[in-house]
């Protein structure tokens, strides 16, 4: 071959070469709000939430709309109504190269309760789980104490953890008092490492710096869809004008949570945003334990303990002027604990705003003069969540109740808030589960530690019909009827103006014209989710 030939031959290879060569893709995303921990056992908050389903995955997974669908479990069937089998799926290894068996969704259940200082436990999906049984390293079998026919949608939040990364060696053996071989768990904040940060997911940890970002890599050995962002950096940009600014400047490729009143301009601008309506629940919630801190009221009594003193707040808000006037039209007015047509729902209307009527109520209740209280709220972690507080605090001035508006950002203000450190306060829910049952158990149930119901449920009300009808409504496996157990459930925890329900979030987020995201219900920035514009990856 002379030497032109060969130049030939070779600049053809580098060509087929270039061609086929993948190049470098990165994306940044930023968060509207940072992630308390990278363990996924840790806290049941969507920013832990999103960020651990790109690294740890569970035995379902939940798509766009909350259904369930295959992931580390291929099927699965309940045998009886207390014992389910799970098929697990074969040929899956974790970041490090490590199998995956049915001891390690063992392994992770028993290290769930063990997890020290949890804002919000996962116990409250483990606490049913009585006896685990590896059938073989692929056939899971799974005694509940009782029916338990959300069993699988529960396992859905349970992240597995590999056992031999840390370090356990032969069987683990579950026991519902303490599991048997599981050597010294990980702390939460051992999960910054990226040699304990091992999941199977689309992604793995290649490092966390607090306040600034969490850096992310493909998974080389992932079982599912290969994932083509070379480097995914997720950074906090809690505020919404730095968030905004750095969309524009193109220093990040997508946002999460554009602020209303920044949407057109955002879109001026030749970006994409995209929206729908979620789950996310905006509430307010009242001490209903006896002597309530920061009220001052005629007689020293806590007002809250009335039923008639929290129809007259119910009445007294404006739910539709706070969402045309203070959301933009991005939230939709809430009747009840998660938007209808989701299972249990009622489809009942938001509470008529009836400043007349609370009024009378309140003359009814013995408090005319009304009382003085503090409402306690973050100022970072929802959508206009502090300009909202502020607009309660001057719709229950017009009955009397002087409102003074307690804003801290959102890690102070869960820290206060699980310290009952407010007499009145308002937050936000979002259902993993899609089901109403969600909200009922860790909002309003009687808090009680050992089952783990009412754990977020910081004003401690307490009704025994709700908690019976609930009760119930957890141990009946036909979808029909425990719809309806759950509707009458909600009904009278609604009809005590137990907690008032504000509004359910329209969630938004905006990114560069190449890159495509589809809105979730359960409101989750996954980056694996992202896509190229047209529906391919990116």
């Amino acid at each position: 071959m002379t030497l032109h030939a060969k130049t030939i031959a070779l600049t053809a290879a580098f060509a087929a070469f270039a061609a086929t060569a993948a190049p470098a893709k990165d994306l940044t995303i930023g968060l509207s709000a940072e992630a308390s921990s990278i363990d996924p056992h840790f806290h049941q908050l969507t920013p832990n939430n999103q960020i651990r389903q790109n690294i740890f995955e569970s035995l379902v997974a939940q798509d766009e709309q909350q259904k369930l669908k295959p992931s580390l479990a291929t099927k699965w069937e309940a045998v009886d109504d207390t014992n389910w089998r799970f098929t697990l799926r074969e040929g899956v290894k974790f970041s490090n190269g490590a199998d995956f068996t049915a001891r390690d969704m063992i392994y992770s259940v028993c290290r769930v309760p063990l997890v020290k200082d949890s804002p919000s436990p996962f116990t409250s999906y483990t606490r049913i789980i009585a006896a685990m049984t590896a059938e073989s390293d692929h056939s899971l079998l799974i005694k509940t104490v009782s029916p338990d026919p959300l069993f699988p949608v529960e396992m859905s939040q349970i992240a597995i953890l590999s056992a031999a990364v840390n370090g356990v060696t032969g069987p683990v053996t579950f026991k519902p008092e303490g599991c048997d071989n599981i050597g010294t768990p990980p702390q939460s904040a051992d999960f910054n490492k990226p040699e304990v940060a091992v999941g199977t997911g689309p992604y793995k940890l290649v490092s966390y710096t607090r306040g600034d970002r969490i850096v992310l890599e493909p998974n080389p050995g992932y079982w599912g869809e290969k994932p083509v962002w070379t480097k995914v950096t997720l950074r906090p940009i809690t505020s919404d004008a730095p968030r905004v600014a750095a969309l524009l400047a193109g220093d990040v490729d997508m946002i999460e949570n554009p602020p209303v009143q920044d949407i057109e301009r955002i879109r001026k601008a030749g970006l994409t945003v995209a929206q729908g309506l979620s789950n996310r629940l905006i509430y307010l919630h009242m001490d209903q334990e006896g002597d309530a801190p920061n009220v001052i009221a005629p007689g020293g009594k806590n007002p809250l303990l009335d039923a008639r003193v929290r129809a007259a707040m119910s009445k007294a808000i404006n739910r539709k002027g706070i969402v045309e006037r203070i959301m933009g039209g991005m939230a939709q007015a809430a009747g009840e604990l998660l938007p209808a047509p989701m299972f249990g729902t009622l489809g009942r209307e938001p509470e008529a705003y009836d400043p007349d009527g609370a009024k009378k109520l309140m003359v009814e209740a013995g408090y005319p003069d009304g009382f003085e209280i503090t409402l306690g709220t973050p100022n970072d972690r929802y959508v206009n969540d502090e300009k909202i507080a502020q607009a309660v605090a001057q719709m229950l001035a017009r009955i009397n109740i002087k409102v003074k508006v307690d804003t801290s950002t959102a890690s102070q203000f869960f820290t206060r808030r699980n310290k009952q450190e407010y007499p009145f306060y308002l937050s936000g829910w979002s259902a993993s589960t899609g089901d109403t049952s969600s909200p009922l158990v860790t909002l309003v149930a009687t808090f009680d530690k050992a089952t783990g119901r009412g754990g977020t449920n910081a004003g401690r009300y307490s009704n025994p019909k709700m908690d019976a009808l609930l009760s119930q409504a957890l141990s009946t496996i036909d979808d029909d009827k425990r719809a309806d157990l759950l509707r009458q459930a909600q009904t009278v925890v609604l009809d005590d103006h137990g907690i008032l329900p504000l509004h359910f979030e329209v969630t938004a987020w905006a990114f560069k014209k190449d890159i495509d995201y589809k809105p979730r219900t359960d409101q989750y920035t996954l980056a694996f989710a992202v896509k190229e514009a047209g529906g391919a990856a990116k």
